[in-house]
């Protein structure tokens, strides 16, 4: 008689509900591996629109390519900065979503520093393509959103919010509420929000603490930034702080 095939090997019971757990810790541990192996202990991580174009177009009237471009040339200032950390220590990776628009941006930017870059992608209904600009071996893809978002941050010494839609407000928001609610360890990583002129007219934080939703000091959660290189001195100080001050 044939052997019958090995649990392990049979991918209609991977895929099927009951091995819904392995699946969840695939996704852990592969990445985790792979991070190892690479030795990838430090991030900035780039959250932004997807629909975002590197080139100008008719239907573009709010010319928000420029921030293709601003998130591009920020990356490969960073990554710069983190060759000259290298020097002495440790530096850091450029970490996006691994898609198109700004995440393909700061990829694109942490290449043309020559410096390795992370894509942590997802598989959603309208598929999202691998940009060209990932390190191949840090070229990841997730089912699972919760786990995506695990990785984005368990390396992760600064944030970068370039303006985007309900993915990037979900991901700001929720890093937000880690950090208010001291369920993330790095209550004092610094996020940056590009473009005060967007944010402010999106959402009015100010009229959230009058209303008493949240609170004064939380607006110090985060700072806006309107130039790359605005953005690489409020990081400077900091991404050296908090790798020096690393314990694993």
């Amino acid at each position: 008689m044939k052997r019958a095939e090995k649990a392990y090997k049979n991918l209609e019971f991977l895929r099927s509900r009951e091995a819904r757990t392995l699946r969840i810790l695939s996704e852990y541990l592969e990445p985790e591996k792979r991070f190892e192996e690479k030795n990838i202990q430090h991030t900035v991580v780039f959250y932004g629109s997807s629909r975002v174009k590197p080139e100008a177009h008719p239907k573009d009237k709010l010319d928000t390519h420029k921030y293709y471009w601003a998130a591009e040339e920020l990356a490969f200032q960073l990554a710069n900065f983190s060759k000259e950390l290298e020097k002495d220590g440790p530096g850091f990776n450029i970490c996006s979503g691994g898609g198109p628009g700004i995440m393909e941006a700061a990829n694109r930017g942490a290449g043309r520093a020559g410096a390795d870059s992370i894509g942590l992608n997802i598989s959603i209904p309208h598929e999202q393509l691998p940009n060209d600009y990932i390190t191949p071996e840090l070229n990841f893809e997730f089912h699972y959103f919760f786990m995506r978002k695990l990785w984005f941050l368990y390396h992760a010494k600064a944030l970068v919010v370039f303006p985007g839609g309900f993915g990037t407000m979900d991901e700001l928001f929720e890093t937000l509420t880690l950090i208010q609610t001291e369920k993330l360890e790095k209550t004092d990583m610094p996020i940056l929000l590009y473009d005060p002129t967007f944010w402010r007219e999106i959402i009015n934080f100010d009229k959230l603490v009058e209303y008493g939703v949240i609170s004064p000091e939380d607006l110090d959660l985060f700072k806006f930034f309107s130039t790359p290189e605005e953005g690489l001195e409020l990081l400077k100080s900091r991404l050296k702080e908090e790798i020096a001050n690393f314990k694993i």
